[in-house]
C-alpha cells in the first residue's frame, strides 16, 4: 500500500491556492477538438442506468451480477476508474448531466419528488424542474444537425414546459417522474400522470412488454430510421433499472437460482438492462455504423443498498451521501478509431463532462460554450492533454458539502467536524487525516465556501426528516474497522422496516 507524508502533501495542496496556475477546467474547454479528417459527424448513443451498484457489473469485478454486453463494451472501449456524478440522487444528477453545469447554479439542489417536499418549499408539484432558460444537451446537438431522442426516465421537470420535446429532443417515449412499474398500469391505476408512459407529447401509451426491453426496442427503431435517413443521431437511453419498484420477469429471475430476496431481483433487473443494452449495441454492428458511433454508459448515482440490494463494493456509502459509494459510478466510453481499444483512464472525470464531450465530438468549438462546468474529455483520453481534467470537484446538499482536490477529499457534515481523506490509498474512506493536516482543511473549507458563493439558493426543499435519513444511511454503510484493519466489505442490507 502506498504511503504518503500527509503534512507535506497538505503544504503542496496549499500552494495550489496561491500559485497562479492554469485552470484545468477552463484550459480543457479550449483543448484539442476532434480531427475533422477522421470521419463525418459521429452518432452518439448514451446508455444510462438508474440506482445501479458500483460493484454490480462484471467489468467492475462482480462475480454474481451478469452483465456480458456492458462488460464487452468496457473491454472494447475506455473504462474510467474514477467517474463521478454531480449529485448522489436522481434528479439533481440528471440536471447537472443534461446542462453540463453544477445544478446548484440554478437552484436544483435537492431531489424533486412531489408529495415529499417541505410545506415551505418555494415551488411544488410539476413546477419543480430545470429552468427553461438553461440550455440542454440536445439543444446544442440540434444546432449541429443532430436528430435526438429520449427514452425512459426523465425526472427533471413534470410540467409541460419542462418536457423533453421542449428541451431539444425530437422524439420521446418515457415517463416524466422518478419511478414507475416495469409492467403496464391498468387504466386509472397509475399513481399520477408523471408515472404514465408517454409517446412524444401527452400521448399516453403503456408498454406491451417488460419496460426495460421496450425502451431498447424504441431506441433501436429510432436508430434504424435515422440511419436510413443518413442523419447523425443522438440517443439518450435512460433506463429506470434497477431503481425500485423491485420487479423482474420470471424468466430473468430464473437466471439466478442461488440468490434470494431483493438480491435475486436486482440481479434479474440488471440482467435485463444489460440484455437491452446489448440489443442496441448489436444494432449498431448490424447497420454498419458501429465505427462511426460514440457510445457512453454510466449510472446516475451510487446504489441504494437498503432499497434495492445493490452493492457498491469496494466503496463505502450509498445513494444520497457524499462517500465514494454515493458519487462514484461505472463510466465507459467507446469510439472506434478515436479512443484506444480496451484502455483505462485514471484521473477523476464527471458526468458534467458529457455535454462538452458530445459537443466536441459533433464538431463543435468548445471555446464557444459559456457557463459550463464540464470539460471536453477527448484530448485527455487521447493523451493530448496530460493534466487531470478537473482541479476541483464539488458536491452539496443543504449544509453537507464536499470538495475533491487532486487525491484529497474534504467532507463537511451538519452533525460532526469535517473529515479529510486521501483517496489514492484510502478509497473506502476509513482513515480521517484532518487532524494531521489542519492548514489543508482550512484551505479546502474556504474552497467549498468560495464555490457555494457562486450558487443560487435551492428552488425547493425536501422535508427536513430526509436529511436525517441520509445521515443515518451514510453511517450505516460506512463500516469503519474497529481494529484498524479494513473490513471485507460484505454487502449489508437493511430490513424493510428501515426503509
Amino acid at each position: 500500500m502506498k504511503k504518503h507524508n500527509h503534512k507535506a502533501l497538505g503544504l503542496w495542496a496549499l500552494c495550489l491556492s496561491v500559485i497562479p496556475a492554469i485552470s484545468f477546467a477552463q484550459g480543457s474547454i479550449h483543448g484539442t477538438e476532434v480531427d475533422s479528417k477522421q470521419q463525418s459527424k459521429p452518432n452518439i448513443v448514451f446508455i444510462f442506468s438508474d440506482d445501479a451498484g458500483y460493484g454490480d457489473f462484471g467489468f467492475q469485478g462482480s462475480k454474481v451480477i451478469k452483465t456480458p454486453n456492458l462488460d464487452q463494451l468496457a473491454h472494447e472501449g475506455v473504462r474510467f476508474e474514477q467517474g463521478y456524478v454531480s449529485d448522489p440522487t436522481c434528479g439533481p444528477s440528471r440536471a447537472g448531466l443534461l446542462t453540463g453545469r453544477y445544478q446548484q447554479r440554478f437552484g436544483f439542489e435537492e431531489n424533486n419528488v412531489p408529495g415529499y417536499m417541505s410545506k415551505n418549499s418555494a415551488l411544488d408539484g410539476d413546477e419543480m424542474g430545470v429552468p427553461v432558460e438553461e440550455k440542454m444537451m440536445a439543444d446544442y446537438l440540434k444546432e449541429q444537425g443532430y436528430t435526438s431522442a429520449y427514452y425512459g426516465k426523465w425526472h427533471v421537470g413534470g410540467a409541460d414546459k419542462f418536457h423533453p420535446l421542449n428541451r431539444g429532443f425530437d422524439e420521446f417515449y418515457g415517463f416524466r417522474g422518478g419511478a414507475r412499474s416495469y409492467f403496464a398500469y391498468d387504466v386509472g391505476k397509475a399513481p399520477s400522470k408523471l408515472e404514465l408512459m408517454e409517446r412524444n407529447f401527452a400521448q399516453y401509451q403503456e408498454p406491451k412488454e417488460y419496460l426495460t426491453d421496450e425502451l431498447a426496442d424504441e431506441a433501436i427503431d429510432f436508430i434504424e430510421r435515422s440511419t436510413e435517413a443518413e442523419k447523425p443521431f443522438f440517443v439518450f437511453l435512460s433506463f429506470n433499472a434497477p431503481h425500485t419498484p423491485m420487479e423482474a420477469t420470471k424468466e430473468d429471475l430464473a437466471k439466478f437460482p442461488n440468490l434470494t430476496g431483493k438480491r435475486k431481483t436486482v440481479a434479474a433487473m440488471m440482467y435485463a438492462m444489460d440484455r437491452a443494452s446489448g440489443k442496441v449495441l448489436d444494432t449498431l454492428k448490424r447497420l454498419g455504423i458501429e465505427d462511426n458511433t460514440l457510445v457512453v454508459f454510466t449510472n446516475d448515482n451510487g446504489g441504494p443498498t437498503d432499497m434495492n440490494a445493490s452493492d457498491n463494493f469496494p466503496l463505502s456509502g450509498t445513494k444520497s451521501n457524499h462517500l465514494e459509494g454515493g458519487v462514484r459510478v461505472p463510466y465507459v466510453m467507446k469510439w472506434p478509431g478515436v479512443f484506444d481499444h480496451g484502455t483505462t483512464y485514471t484521473h477523476p472525470v464527471s458526468t458534467l463532462d458529457l455535454l462538452p464531450t458530445f459537443f466536441a465530438a459533433g464538431g463543435g468549438d468548445t471555446s464557444t460554450l459559456e457557463n459550463i462546468d464540464g470539460v471536453n474529455l477527448i484530448p485527455f483520453v487521447q493523451g493530448t492533454l496530460q493534466d487531470a481534467p478537473h482541479e476541483f470537484l464539488y458536491w452539496k446538499k443543504d449544509t453537507r458539502a464536499t470538495v475533491r482536490a487532486g487525491n484529497w477529499k474534504l467532507m463537511r457534515f451538519p452533525d460532526r467536524p469535517a473529515e479529510l481523506y486521501y483517496i489514492d490509498n484510502d478509497e473506502k474512506e476509513f482513515r480521517d487525516v484532518a487532524a494531521e493536516n489542519p492548514e489543508l482543511v482550512k484551505m479546502l473549507f474556504k474552497k467549498i465556501f468560495e464555490w457555494e458563493s457562486t450558487l443560487e439558493r435551492p428552488r425547493w426543499l425536501l422535508e427536513r426528516k430526509f436529511e436525517n435519513y441520509d445521515i443515518d444511511r451514510m453511517d450505516h454503510y460506512w463500516q469503519k474497522p474497529s481494529d484498524g484493519k479494513e473490513s471485507e466489505g460484505k454487502l449489508l442490507i437493511r430490513p424493510a422496516s428501515a426503509h
